[in-house]
């Protein structure tokens, strides 16, 4: 292994790139309305929603300007948290990692220049629409270039058993969801939601640390993968209800989740989002438990329906999975709006 260059640790570029006084508020302001709809306070109902991998900035932006724009016809009743994911697990390492290790997806890797981009881009959508936002955790150490602007912090489903992404979202000051690993073993994920609900002294970043416990760590239900390499559904009512009762066996605080509308529970047949959504927004017309629980929506969406290939240029369509165009993306949200 070649150590190439020293990167700037997270205080330096937070210094580069510094956020105001007024985007920090404007940030706080969203951080306790999220926050609320995890402990019950608010009854509005959360979409995470955006590409599968934020690969250009352009594109990006303008698909957080139309998603604006939609919100304002339905603040009433959703609270949209822009998905603005920089880092991609890929199952055997190999194909596009994501903006952190390449800003642009037709040249080679270079980590300086996307820890950059990457704060660059998070801090452009608060600066201009007032969204702070969503990402993966996917390496825990680069978490703190940009935990000054995410308000919604998700853990993958390679990654939910590994105990620095446990032990560091116990530390996070906002929502953490915890998917369900490949495997979709619950307990998985209830203990990872447990380790991240409570408090914890370990080594982070070259400090020992101490944080706290994160009362809004919880469940995303993404579906699993069988033994015989088969996508398998876990967003049905019954799915639900178990999982519910899981949550009350393990007397965990904030009982929650967000249902992954993409991933294995659509076997990323993307269009099937749209009824996967529906479907759940109505199982929780059916349970008060379901209700309770059911805090809101993931959905991979973009301009333009489908994927492609890295080098198409097709501008605004996803370059890893297929995401729902923008179409089919305002009209969900708008009947996602309808159904609540």
């Amino acid at each position: 292994m070649i150590f190439k260059r020293k990167l700037p640790i997270p205080q330096e570029v937070k210094e580069m790139l510094p956020l105001s006084d007024e985007l920090a508020q404007k940030k706080a302001q969203n951080d306790a309305e999220i926050r609320k709809i995890f402990t019950g306070e608010s009854d509005k109902f959360l979409l995470v929603i955006g590409p599968c991998s934020a690969d250009r900035e352009d594109a990006v932006m303008e698909y957080i300007y139309r998603l604006k724009k939609v919100s304002e016809q339905v603040k009433d009743k959703v609270l949209i948290v822009p998905r603005v994911y920089t880092g991609k697990p890929r199952t055997t390492g190999e194909g596009y990692k994501g903006l952190v290790h390449q800003p642009n997806p037709v040249e080679p890797p270079d980590m300086f220049k996307g820890i950059v981009a990457i704060r660059k881009i998070h801090m452009r959508v608060l600066e201009e629409t007032g969204f702070s936002t969503a990402d993966e955790m996917l390496y825990p150490e680069n978490h703190r270039y940009i935990s000054d602007l995410l308000s919604y912090v998700a853990v993958g489903a390679r990654s939910v058993e590994n105990q620095q992404h446990r032990l560091l979202a116990s530390g996070i000051e906002v929502p953490v969801g915890m998917k369900n690993p490949t495997s979709g073993d619950i307990s998985v994920m209830m203990n990872a939601i447990k380790a991240g609900q409570s408090s914890h002294m370990f080594i982070y970043r070259g400090w020992e640390v101490e944080s706290s416990g994160n009362p809004y760590t919880h469940a995303i239900l993404r579906g699993y993968v069988n033994k015989n390499g088969e996508s398998q559904p876990n967003y049905h009512y019954e799915d639900l209800a178990h999982l519910h009762d899981n949550y009350v066996k393990m007397g965990l605080q904030n009982p929650s989740v967000i249902v992954d509308c993409s991933h294995s529970n659509s076997g990323k047949r993307y269009k099937d989002q749209v009824r996967i959504a529906k479907e759940v927004c109505h199982n929780r017309e059916h349970s008060k438990d379901i209700r309770s629980l059911v805090k809101g929506l993931m959905i991979e969406s973009y301009l333009e329906d489908g994927a492609q290939k890295i080098g198409d240029g097709i501008y605004g369509k996803s370059i890893t999975d297929p995401c729902i165009g923008w179409d089919r993306t305002e009209k969900l949200i708008l009947d996602i709006a309808d159904l609540l």
